[in-house]
């Protein structure tokens, strides 16, 4: 199907001053009072439309880009305030597109599609009574299983560039191994690596990939296996070839893979940070000013803000009555005291605050008042796979198994 893009004007967006404001915030009435039940609506056009497609560049609202279109203002703003329950066009993000959906026959604006995240895409479409009715549906993407694999040299990066494997997956196991492995800390040259993954195709051309199934990573001479599962709604995720959930109560990193991954060196990348009166432990982290920092666990804000001891700014995190974790040197920070954070959560960013010498993160694990070796700390597994469900769970993997091995 053929696709029309439209190239944003400055010239346009001058001349059409006048109807900026009204538009950039669009303060249409939101009085659609449309059915709530579940709308039958075409996924993809008829052959017989024709599609206008739009790009969101820098500075683009909704607004001013039907304006550009020339759509009716009365359409525009009908299509807004019918789609404004599932999702508010005000939102739309840099990057994405916007597209319009004509009659090539009567020229009438017929619909509006717009793909709300990777997974999701609103639907806006007139029904047989002119009435507008909007839903958002699953992205219909064909999956494709693929088996990928590589050795460590310098990074898991160029082990993915070098073996041709798309550098997002590389993530997705990376984000399948994050409670085991601390990809800025554990590895080593030699390492070495396969995974069975999915990967997404719409109209035949690929996407980009999906969840990792199976993983294997052997990390200096240990090997580490995780396998997807649904055990239920409530306990699913990934496992070990026992059963055993990998999930654990602290990530091993306080920086994602994705961050910190491409500057991976076979050097040192951190300092072990010794008190010596106590011979308590800290980890830096060396990243970029600006870096997200994540909290390991679950847990709530002790304290956010300047430390007047030399750690800048500071967030401290009480996750139980045994753990805590501080995350220092902060170039800004995310969270307030006295609010209740998730695992994986950004809660500041890296800096070079208070008594520090360059970009770093430095995160302490605090056990029952003591400072200790985050590393080295070995936690109990989640929820493991009920008995009952083992031989189904053992069944499930048994091919994936013979791909990994």
């Amino acid at each position: 199907m053929k696709k029309y893009i439209y190239t944003i004007s400055i010239f346009l967006i001058v001349a059409g001053f006048s109807f900026f404001n009204w538009y950039s915030n669009p303060g249409f009435d939101n009085d659609f009072n449309g059915s709530k039940e579940a709308i039958s609506l075409l996924a993809h056009p008829a052959k017989a439309d024709k599609v206008v497609e739009i790009e969101i560049k820098s500075g683009s609202t909704y607004g001013v880009l039907m304006k550009e279109a020339d759509l009716d203002t009365s359409v525009a703003q009908d299509i807004y305030s019918t789609s404004q329950e599932l999702y508010d066009l005000a939102n739309i993000r840099v990057g994405r597109f916007i597209e319009l959906i004509y009659d090539k026959e009567t020229e009438e604006c017929k619909g509006l599609d717009y793909e709300v995240n990777t997974e999701e895409k609103l639907y806006v479409r007139k029904d047989q009574d002119g009435e507008w009715q909007a839903e958002i549906k699953p992205i219909d993407y064909k999956t494709k299983i693929k088996v990928a694999e590589g050795k460590v040299q310098s990074s898991m990066y160029e082990a993915a560039i070098n073996n041709n494997i798309d550098t997002r997956a590389i993530i997705e196991l990376a984000n399948a191994f994050q409670w085991s492995i601390d990809f800025a800390m554990d590895p080593r040259v030699g390492d070495k690596f396969k995974f069975v993954y999915e990967e997404k195709y719409l109209d035949g051309e690929y996407v980009m990939p999906g969840r990792v199934l199976a993983g294997k990573y052997i990390n200096d001479g240990v090997n580490f296996e995780v396998y997807y599962f649904e055990e239920s709604e409530d306990n699913k995720g990934y496992f070990d070839e026992q059963g055993n959930s990998v999930q654990k109560m602290f990530l091993k990193a306080p920086v994602s893979f994705k961050y910190i991954s491409s500057g991976f060196t076979t050097g040192s990348r951190y300092v072990e940070a010794f008190n010596t009166a106590t011979g308590h432990r800290a980890i830096d982290y060396a990243a970029k000013t600006g870096t997200p920092i994540r909290s390991v666990g679950d847990g709530t804000v002790a304290f956010a803000g300047w430390s007047s001891v030399g750690y800048g700014y500071l967030t401290k995190i009480r996750h139980n009555s045994t753990y805590s974790t501080n995350y220092a040197h902060q170039s800004k920070i995310a969270v307030r005291t006295g609010q209740k954070v998730k695992q994986g959560q950004i809660i500041g960013y890296v800096g070079s605050t208070g008594f520090s010498t360059g970009p770093h993160l430095h995160y302490e694990m605090v056990k029952n008042g003591a400072k200790i070796n985050p590393l080295r700390e070995i936690l109990p597994p989640g929820k493991p796979i009920k008995q009952e469900n083992k031989e189904r769970f053992f069944k499930e993997i048994k091919k994936y198994q013979e791909m990994i091995r």
